[in-house]
């Protein structure tokens, strides 16, 4: 919540607040720090025993440490008038954690920036091949994909190994680029409702017979094409070899996305599936997402 979002109500709940707290400390450590009536002299014990010989004296805490609480209490005034901390005072530096982030991007743009336009106007399959363009690449890479696609590269559940030569939205170096720049997002509809429990077991057998595995039930696999070609063919494509202009996925290379058990294709079917990429292209830049391109089609078989 920036200081423009927060109400009149909760700017003046956090300055009390903040305020109060402040005064508080330094009144308790006054308080604490007073002599009182009927009070045993300094240096005498107050009559206090723990364990029998343990006896509590009448002793000040020491002054270095006194100063010490004084010292924050002061930094913390200090620091609330210079820096935002009171509601939506924004201290007489006027720093934001906004206006901070936007120095330092300007500080690395002016450092990094060049190095990545002269990449910009190689094209993209021979920088794929240029070993300083690579490790630049990978570094953007682990930084920013590696939590979704690992830092090998080989994907996840749900997150395409990206190593195999096997492309959902097609494997051209234009393509990447477009993948990374603008995001995709695949949309598998649920076909569960319209298939029927029956017809579900059907199609998944089918499907595992396009791939050509063995435990593929052949009867079930006969009675599932027809509904297959009615219900899948129109994305999927009559043959099961998809269409990377929709993100279709081949189902005839046994590479799976999700899993590739009789269950796991069972539910896909059932439910469907969501897969989105996100866009990086406002985040990273045409540049650096040029470089990034090159590194990720370097990783495929056809990149090699």
């Amino acid at each position: 919540m920036s200081e423009h979002d927060m109400s009149a109500f909760w700017h003046w709940w956090v300055v009390l607040l903040t305020v109060a707290n402040i005064v508080a400390i330094f009144w308790l450590i006054r308080w604490t720090t007073k002599r009182r009536a009927g009070e045993v002299a300094q240096g005498e014990v107050t009559g206090h025993v723990w364990d029998e010989d343990l006896s509590e004296y009448n002793n000040p805490l020491p002054r270095w440490w006194l100063w010490m609480f004084y010292l924050t209490i002061a930094f913390s005034v200090i620091y609330l008038a210079l820096y935002p901390g009171l509601g939506r005072f924004a201290g007489f530096l006027g720093w934001t954690s906004e206006g901070m982030y936007n120095q330092e991007v300007d500080q690395a743009e002016s450092r990094f920036g060049p190095i990545f336009a002269a990449y910009a106007d190689r094209d993209l399959t021979a920088l794929a091949g240029d070993q300083e363009a690579l490790r630049t690449g990978q570094r953007l890479f682990l930084n920013y994909c590696s939590t979704c696609h690992g830092s090998d590269a080989r994907g996840a559940p749900g997150f395409p190994n990206l190593t195999d030569g096997q492309w959902q939205w097609g494997s051209t170096p234009a393509d990447i680029h477009q993948s990374i720049m603008a995001g995709r997002q695949g949309v598998m509809p649920g076909m569960g409702d319209a298939l029927g429990a029956e017809g579900v077991e059907q199609v998944t057998q089918y499907v595992l017979s396009l791939s050509g595995r063995a435990d593929a039930n052949a009867e079930q696999a006969e009675l599932g094409r027809p509904r297959f070609e009615m219900m899948c063919a129109a994305c999927h494509g009559a043959e099961g070899k998809g269409n990377a202009m929709l993100g279709a996925p081949d189902l005839t290379n046994n590479i799976w996305l999700y899993g590739g058990s009789a269950g796991v294709i069972a539910r896909t079917i059932q439910e469907g599936r969501l897969g989105v990429m996100p866009a990086f292209g406002d985040f990273l830049g045409e540049d650096r997402v040029h470089v990034l391109a090159a590194y990720v089609y370097s990783l495929s078989e056809e990149g090699r």
